[in-house]
C-alpha cells in the first residue's frame, strides 16, 4: 500500500502530535497510605504533572495500610505517619521524612469561641478520666488568663530564626477568656483504623501526661488507651471512625464532640482547633510558624527518623507538630518508574507543593529536616 506525500504528512504530523500530548517516558504512579498527607497530595497532582509529564493516583487508606502494601510491593510509593519498625519491612525500603503539618484536637461545640486546653486535660478526656464539658478542669482552662506568643514567619510560613537560632517573636500578648461550658457529656471520636496519626497522638499524651496515657503510642488507639475502652461509661460515648476524612465527618454530625486530625480537615468540616498548652505554660494555636518552631528542637536519627521534644521551653511551640515518612524503594525493578517516584519525592519537598494552599496548613521543610530529606530521597532507585 502507498501514501501520498499529503497522506504521509498527515501521518507523520499526527504522530507528533500524540508524542507531544503522551511522552514516552510518561509514568502513572500509585500511591497509598496516611490519610493525613492526602490533601496536599491531591492539590499537588496538577503541578506535579505540569513540571515533568508523570502523574500519579493516590489512595487514603491509613498508615497501616501503607506500610502493609510497602511490605507487599503494592504500588509505587507509600506514606506512613509513624516509623515503619515492624520484622516485615523489606531491605529496600526506607523512610523520607517529607511533609509536615499539625494534628489538631477538634470540637464540635455550639457556641462559636476559641476552645484551650491544658496538655492534661486534653489526655484526661481521651482517656476517659474527663467525661462531661463542663468538668472544673475545662472550666478551669478556659476562664483564664491566657498567654500566647507568636513567631515572625518568612514567605514560606516557617518560624524565622536569629543568629543564634533562636525563633524570632512577633508578638506575645495576655487576655482574659470567659467561657459557659454546656453541661453536656463528651463524645470522644478516635482513629479505628491503622493510624499513623494515632501513634503520633498517642505518643504526644504519654510524652505531655505520662501519669494520664500511661500507655507507649500504637498506630492501634484501642491498643494504646490506658484504661479499659469497653467499660460501660466508655461504650457509646468513646466511638471510632475510618480515616481522617471518617473522623471529621462523624465529628461534625456529633454535638459536643472531640477528635484529632490534620488542621485541614477540621477547616473543611466546620470543627474549631483547639488551642493546647506547652511546657512553658503557654496556649498555641496549630499554624506553621507554631509547628516549625517545635519541629525544630525535634532531633533525627541517621534514617530520618524523627525524636520529638515535647517537654520544650519554647513559649510559641505547638507540640502536636508531626512529619509524615514517605516509604521509598532503593532499587526499583522498573527504573524509568524509580526515577518517575523520584521525581515526586523531591517535588512534593519542594515549596511549589507544601506551599501550593496554605490554607491546608502544611509545613514547608526547611534547614536540616530539608538537608536531612534531600539526602535521603537520592538513596532511592540506585
Amino acid at each position: 500500500m502507498t501514501f501520498s506525500k499529503k497522506a504521509k504528512a498527515l501521518v507523520i504530523a499526527g504522530l507528533i502530535a500524540i508524542s507531544s500530548a503522551t511522552p514516552a517516558h510518561a509514568a502513572d504512579l500509585q500511591g497509598s497510605g496516611a490519610s493525613f498527607v492526602d490533601p496536599l497530595l491531591q492539590a499537588c497532582k496538577a503541578g506535579f504533572a505540569k513540571t515533568s509529564s508523570h502523574s500519579y493516583v493516590y489512595t487514603s487508606t491509613g498508615s497501616g495500610t501503607g506500610k502493609k502494601n510497602s511490605d507487599s510491593s503494592i504500588g509505587d510509593f507509600w506514606f506512613s505517619d509513624s516509623a515503619h519498625s515492624a520484622t516485615t519491612k523489606r531491605s529496600t525500603v526506607f523512610h523520607a521524612p517529607i511533609i509536615a503539618a499539625p494534628i489538631a484536637v477538634l470540637v464540635n461545640l455550639p457556641a462559636k469561641k476559641d476552645v484551650f486546653l491544658s496538655a492534661t486535660t486534653v489526655a484526661k478526656i481521651f482517656s476517659g478520666e474527663i467525661t462531661k464539658w463542663n468538668d472544673p478542669a475545662i472550666v478551669a482552662d478556659n476562664n483564664r488568663s491566657i498567654t500566647s506568643t507568636v513567631y515572625k514567619k518568612d514567605a514560606q510560613g516557617n518560624a524565622v530564626k536569629d543568629k543564634s537560632g533562636n525563633p524570632v517573636v512577633l508578638r506575645t500578648g495576655t487576655k482574659s477568656v470567659i467561657y459557659t461550658l454546656p453541661n453536656q457529656p463528651i463524645k470522644v471520636i478516635y482513629r479505628a483504623d491503622g493510624s499513623g496519626t494515632s501513634n503520633n497522638f498517642t505518643k504526644w499524651l504519654n510524652g505531655v501526661a505520662p501519669s494520664v496515657w500511661t500507655k507507649p503510642a500504637n498506630d492501634a488507639f484501642t491498643t494504646a488507651f490506658p484504661g479499659n475502652i469497653n467499660a460501660s461509661t466508655n461504650i457509646g460515648r468513646i466511638v471510632g471512625a475510618n480515616a481522617s476524612q471518617g473522623v471529621a465527618t462523624l465529628a461534625a454530625k456529633t454535638k459536643y464532640s472531640i477528635t484529632y486530625a490534620e488542621k485541614n480537615w477540621g477547616d473543611a468540616y466546620g470543627l474549631r482547633a483547639v488551642s493546647v498548652s506547652n511546657a512553658s505554660g503557654n496556649f498555641v494555636y496549630p499554624e506553621s510558624g507554631a509547628v516549625s518552631a517545635f519541629l525544630g528542637e525535634a532531633d533525627q536519627d541517621a534514617n530520618g527518623i524523627v525524636s520529638y521534644s515535647y517537654g520544650t521551653k519554647l513559649a510559641g511551640a505547638y507540640t502536636l507538630g508531626i512529619v509524615s515518612y514517605m516509604l521509598l524503594e532503593t532499587e526499583y525493578k522498573d527504573k524509568a518508574r524509580g526515577a518517575a517516584v523520584k521525581q515526586l519525592a523531591e517535588y512534593i519537598l519542594s515549596p511549589a507543593c507544601a506551599a501550593v494552599d496554605p490554607k491546608l496548613g502544611y509545613v514547608v521543610l526547611s534547614g536540616a529536616y530539608l538537608d536531612k530529606a534531600k539526602a535521603l530521597i537520592a538513596k532511592a532507585n540506585k
